[in-house]
């Protein structure tokens, strides 16, 4: 990662897909070091200003890399004035009730930046545990409805994925129901359980 290798990929993600504006555009990993990061941060921000872009973001950055990124867009509007650095508009990481981030999504909420979780019914992988079932029967949903219900209640824009299109109309009949302070407490754990990778922890 870097300013050439984003500006390169920019203008592939424009060939492959033959749009000519994109909604929302994301750094997907913290990988590449400051030097990297930064690069591909003023890339995506001269995309913006070209009109090419409307959103910015990022992916799976710690608090580190996020406080690393804050202070170089505000170095970058001290060079070429207010609002010329970008802005972090969404963030997305794995959030779910086995990896709750708080220090992460407190320093997104503090700042109006949008949580994006991914992998929000945790791959399926802990359908069976016994407080889930029992919410999930509670409500007469499945533990991926409650999962994903968690997800709205916690503010995040959860992203489940698949390719089934029954599972995928469950996945939406979420609106119909409230999950209660109880449940949302029960379900909720301070566990750190990544179920897929997890470079927020880098340190390069």
């Amino acid at each position: 990662m870097g300013y050439e290798q984003a500006k390169a990929s920019i203008e592939s993600s424009f060939k492959q897909t033959g749009l000519d504006y994109i909604d929302l555009y994301l750094i997907h990993a913290p990988y590449g070091g400051k030097e990297g990061r930064t690069g591909a941060w003023r890339a995506l921000v001269e995309a913006q200003q070209a009109g090419k872009i409307r959103s910015l973001g990022v992916s799976n950055y710690g608090v580190h890399h996020l406080n690393e990124l804050e202070s170089y867009i505000k170095e970058l509007e001290s060079q070429h004035g207010k609002g010329k650095g970008g802005e972090i508009s969404v963030g997305q990481w794995e959030l779910h009730p086995w990896l709750t981030r708080p220090d992460i999504v407190e320093w997104c909420q503090e700042r109006g930046v949008v949580c994006e979780a991914y992998c929000p019914i945790v791959r399926g992988q802990r359908f069976e545990d016994s407080k889930l079932q029992q919410i999930a029967k509670k409500f007469s949903k499945t533990p991926a409805q409650i999962l994903i219900r968690w997800s709205l209640q916690r503010g995040f824009v959860p992203l489940p994925k698949s390719v089934t299109p029954s599972r995928i109309e469950e996945n939406a009949n979420v609106y119909d129901f409230e999950l209660g302070t109880e449940d949302m407490k029960a379900l909720t754990t301070e566990d750190y359980s990544p179920c897929s990778w997890d470079p927020t922890t880098s340190n390069d």
